[in-house]
């Protein structure tokens, strides 16, 4: 804790709207006396693959430590988004959840994983009987990639109490050892499967040709599925005729996110702005990483925006597929004091999915959409962006790009 926060008292000091210390109090007054159990059944909605020490990582069994109707609401990120669900009850559900684990290698098959698979593969939380070595303690840890973790404690044995439910397109692909992952995940996807879920399939080596399943941290996951998804999109919509000029902007949970679509063949490049006293920017001027790519794609990582850069390209492919053309895109995310505790890099797919729904502003050429751009961002945040344009190389790309129109 540092000394600011003794003296503040969640009094705002810092600029922030939200106080992440008193969240994480209010959570543990509220479930600590709950977890004074070793031994329980309740029911787990979701594995964990942790990422350190690989190749031999942490599994877990996130579990409620009682049997609810209401379990999958404990890890459904597309519902929270869609029902404008808040950082304080994102963060109690996911304080509940205690995380049972142990030590495997990600090439390991034994009773254990094979319940961990279950659990992946199951449409519904999967009610489970658990073991533990000591009581778990209150904890709460939160990161840019995945949903916020609660406590933890190591398993000594777990029992699947009852019969999972599993769709029948779910285990076609998982008995398929012939199907490669990311065709396995394109299939489940156009049947309406979602990221969340194919994400857990992945990570407990549910997928892919026999040779090559293995477990894959839960981090890791969430971006291969994010980027395989997109690569499917993107060789849809690049044969597709070019987009109007057209703007769409929306938050949620204090990330703010302005799309800007240029009538060229696709690119894509993402800015991520921190204003003054957000997360990791406790300075009093805006900062920002970017990550861009081509008509031919990345060969790379995305280093600087991470996974966040491979979720909003999926919502923006997703949105160009409904419009059946394809565009040059501009993002600009502004992440404010409002978003004081990360929640994973749901968040920055779903509030790009809640923009792009949004009815957009039509706009006759790139002069007259980026002086919106810029009145709109120096109304809400009081900051010039053409501080941040220079560095555009999509802009500059486009400013040299000649088009055939050009000569007729």
């Amino acid at each position: 804790m540092k000394v600011q926060c003794v003296k503040c008292k969640g009094r705002g000091f810092c600029g922030r709207t939200f106080c992440p210390l008193i969240a994480k109090s209010e959570a543990a007054f509220k479930i600590k006396e709950r977890l004074g159990k070793e031994d329980f059944f309740g029911s787990a909605p979701a594995p964990f693959i942790g990422h350190y020490g690989y190749p031999n990582l942490n599994v877990g069994i996130l579990s409620l430590q009682e049997n609810k109707l209401d379990a999958w609401l404990y890890d459904a990120p597309k519902y929270w988004a869609q029902h404008n669900y808040q950082i304080q009850q994102i963060i109690e559900f996911r304080s509940e959840l205690v995380n049972s684990r142990f030590k495997a290698h990600i090439k390991d098959f034994n009773k254990m994983l094979e319940i961990e698979q279950e659990i992946g593969m199951a449409s519904h939380p999967v009610d489970v009987e658990i073991n533990l070595d000591k009581k778990p303690h209150f904890r709460f840890s939160s990161d840019p990639y995945t949903a916020p973790m609660g406590p933890n404690a190591k398993l000594k044995k777990a029992k699947i109490t009852e019969n999972p439910k599993i769709h029948t397109k779910v285990d076609k692909v998982v008995g398929d050892t012939d199907l490669k992952a990311a065709n396995a995940i394109t299939y489940l996807y156009e049947h309406e499967f979602d990221e969340n879920f194919l994400t857990k399939l992945l990570s407990v080596g549910s997928l892919g040709l026999k040779h090559n399943r293995k477990l894959v941290p839960t981090r890791w996951s969430i971006t291969a599925t994010d980027d395989m998804l997109g690569k499917h999109l993107w060789n849809e919509i690049r044969q597709y005729p070019e987009a109007d000029y057209q703007a769409y902007f929306d938050s949620y949970l204090g990330n703010y996110y302005l799309f800007l679509f240029f009538p060229e063949k696709w690119s894509y490049e993402l800015f991520e702005m921190y204003t003054p006293k957000a997360s990791w920017n406790q300075t009093d001027e805006l900062q920002f990483t970017t990550d861009y790519e081509t008509y031919n794609g990345r060969k790379d990582y995305a280093e600087n925006c991470a996974g966040g850069y491979y979720t909003v390209r999926l919502a923006i492919l997703e949105k160009l597929k409904q419009l059946k053309r394809q565009a040059s895109v501009l993002v600009l995310r502004f992440i404010t004091g409002e978003y004081a505790v990360p929640l994973g890099v749901w968040v920055t797919r779903e509030a790009s999915r809640s923009a792009l729904k949004n009815k957009p502003l039509i706009f006759s050429s790139k002069e007259l959409m980026l002086r919106y751009a810029s009145a709109l961002i120096k109304k809400k945040f009081g900051y010039n962006l053409d501080n941040t344009l220079k560095y555009s190389k999509l802009l500059k790309e486009l400013k040299h790009q000649s088009r055939l129109i050009k000569f007729m």
